[in-house]
């Protein structure tokens, strides 16, 4: 991916815009640490976040529109020169010691990324492609948050050391940093370089045109949410990056308080130190996203990513150490990447091209409408005098929601997306001849069998469900049944196999994957025995292939008949190796089936 023309100076333009726009977000809120504490420390800093979100609310038509009608690559470029002359006027204000300015321009610097934001994450599908879209959004993901860390802990630090105990208004604090500002110009002058370098990857222009009076009479508004909510799947995940946003945003925005009333810290560096470990998590946590998407966007992720931020917000209370809190921030940030990286790649495929920044536009208009009640709601709470010990129970209640919500949708996947992050720390997996199991319509998969863990092998790289042909005992387990029915596996007995494979023949009618492991048993020597010719029970009238597989790599190992000492094989992480062979005709006996098999098994061990 990185090969390709412009995506390092893409990353460039992301990482500065973030940069710049997190500097003059600390420096305001380090300013208000300084300054107020108690429920006007909450109210103020809920009040900073909501100014930063209140733009991408009022631009939503707009901002779509021209993600929509003209070239990303250019959107981006004139919007870094309007933030150059927003940044020199934010310098302005920090050497006439302005606060109540600086305040506001807090707001304008938001307007410009409201504008930008269509186009910067628009500009991800039309330059990768579909094929590295989950690698784009991870990578895109990591570097705004490795940019909002950096900025965090940079701006931090220069604020602390220009910081003396006698200043003792917010005006004085601004003109004893106002240094500072130029740093916010120069990365703002930067940005502009390398976006003014990016290429132009509109294949064809929008003819549409904007008329304001629409936009002033809620006209577009109501167009646009109708493109938004048209597919469901993107709805859905908007709804859930909202919520999702709406428990970070307000965490973040009584941390400072709650460590301050709590936790006796009062040195700004150490709570946006432990705020940015969450940062560090994301990082972690969008590589891994895209490791686990190497195949397809694994939504599976996001269920896992919603459960673990719930239990970490419902843990922050119980937790009174600076140190202990910050391994639970960087578990955030992990887990959070997890949700992020496949929502947003998710609506960005199936988002149309011609609509792409309208929705994308739509998303961060809900997004930001969703923050900014949860903030509003966050600064009534605070300004009555709500503990915040509370607020952060009811942020895990809106997060039971939001995991309920992922699971509901996304639940066998959540199980295969864990199957593989547990497999992947002690195998490490490769596929060959993936281009031979169709993408669609129906084939049976034929395979031998080494290992308990063979279903959970085949599976992973398919997002489609293969229908597993299953014991009935095995199938009826108590724990594993749901995920087994939900998986669409079909049981099968001695008494009744008849009626499993006239089930399998009628999948395999509807255009799905059937698998079946013909042995019948795992092997115990890891030589192949002899194919059950139950599967030729399968009427061969449909349109498809079988697909003969090997396995290779697990035999020997624990969930194996047979296992090596393990002693001396326990810290070794596996290297399992799985061979889709060439489609062959549906009457191909169990026989010919075994031969097949065993001379891929001959061919690759020799390797």
């Amino acid at each position: 991916m990185y090969k390709i023309v412009g995506v390092i100076n893409y990353i460039v333009v992301i990482f500065l815009n973030a940069f710049t726009d997190l500097g003059h977000k600390i420096i305001i809120q380090n300013t208000i640490f300084k300054v107020y504490d108690g429920d006007m420390l909450v109210v103020l800093t809920a009040v900073v976040n909501a100014l930063i979100l209140l733009p991408f609310i009022l631009v939503f038509s707009p901002s779509g529109f021209l993600a929509d009608k003209f070239p990303k690559n250019k959107i981006m470029e004139y919007s870094s020169i309007f933030a150059i002359i927003i940044t020199l006027a934010i310098t302005y204000t920090y050497y006439n010691g302005h606060f109540i300015m600086a305040f506001v321009m807090t707001f304008m610097l938001a307007l410009q990324s409201a504008i930008y934001g269509p186009a910067k994450y628009g500009y991800i599908k039309e330059l990768v492609g579909e094929k590295y879209i989950s690698a784009g959004n991870a990578a895109i993901q990591a570097t705004t948050t490795v940019a909002i860390l950096g900025g965090i802990i940079f701006y931090t630090v220069l604020f602390e050391g220009m910081y003396s105990d006698s200043l003792k208004t917010e005006g004085e604090i601004l003109h004893a940093i106002a240094p500072i500002g130029w740093l916010l110009v120069a990365g703002s002058v930067i940005e502009w370089f390398y976006a003014s370098k990016l290429p132009n990857k509109m294949k064809e222009a929008s003819k549409r045109k904007f008329k304001l009076k629409r936009y002033l009479s809620g006209a577009y508004l109501r167009k646009n949410m109708k493109t938004i909510t048209r597919k469901r799947e993107i709805f859905d995940a908007i709804i859930a990056l909202s919520l999702f946003w709406s428990i970070s945003q307000v965490v973040l925005a009584i941390f400072g308080e709650y460590a301050k009333s709590n936790l006796g810290i009062t040195n700004t560096i150490y709570v946006q130190g432990v705020m940015a470990l969450a940062g560090i998590g994301i990082v972690v946590g969008s590589i891994l996203a895209s490791k686990y998407s190497k195949y397809y966007i694994n939504m599976g992720l996001v269920g896992l990513g919603a459960s673990g931020i719930t239990i970490v917000v419902l843990l922050i209370p119980f937790v009174h150490s600076i140190t202990l809190m910050a391994p639970l921030f960087m578990l955030f940030g992990v887990f959070s990447g997890f949700l992020m990286v496949p929502l947003n790649a998710r609506i960005q495929l199936l988002a149309s091209r011609v609509h792409l920044g309208i929705i994308l536009a739509g998303n961060n208009f809900i997004q930001n409408i969703f923050m900014f009640t949860f903030l509003a709601l966050t600064t009534v709470f605070a300004y009555n005098g709500m503990n915040t010990e509370i607020l952060f129970y009811l942020m895990g209640m809106v997060g039971i929601y939001l995991s309920m919500m992922t699971l509901r949708h996304y639940f066998v996947d959540t199980f295969w997306a864990k199957m593989f992050i547990i497999g992947s720390l002690r195998h490490k997996y490769i596929y060959h001849g993936l281009e031979n199991v169709p993408k669609e319509g129906s084939a049976l998969l034929l395979s031998n069998h080494v290992s308990w863990l063979d279903w959970i092998v085949l599976q992973l790289p398919f997002k489609r469900y293969l229908n597993y042909m299953m014991e009935k005992d095995i199938y009826n387990w108590p724990i594993m049944h749901a995920f087994f029915k939900k998986g669409e596996t079909i049981p099968i007995s001695s008494k009744a196999s008849k009626d499993a494979f006239k089930e399998a023949h009628q999948r395999l009618m509807d255009g799905k994957l059937v698998a079946i492991f013909p042995e019948g048993r795992i092997s115990e020597d890891g030589k192949l025995s002899t194919f059950h010719r139950g599967y030729e029970l399968i009427p061969n009238d449909y349109e498809g292939f079988i697909i003969p597989v090997f396995i290779d790599g697990v035999f020997g190992s624990l969930f194996s008949r047979y296992k090596k000492s393990t002693k001396k094989y326990f810290w070794q992480r596996r290297v399992i190796n799985v061979y889709y062979g060439e489609p062959i005709s549906t009457s191909t006996s169990a026989q010919e089936v075994k031969e097949i098999i065993q001379r891929m098994k001959e061919r690759y061990e020799a390797k």
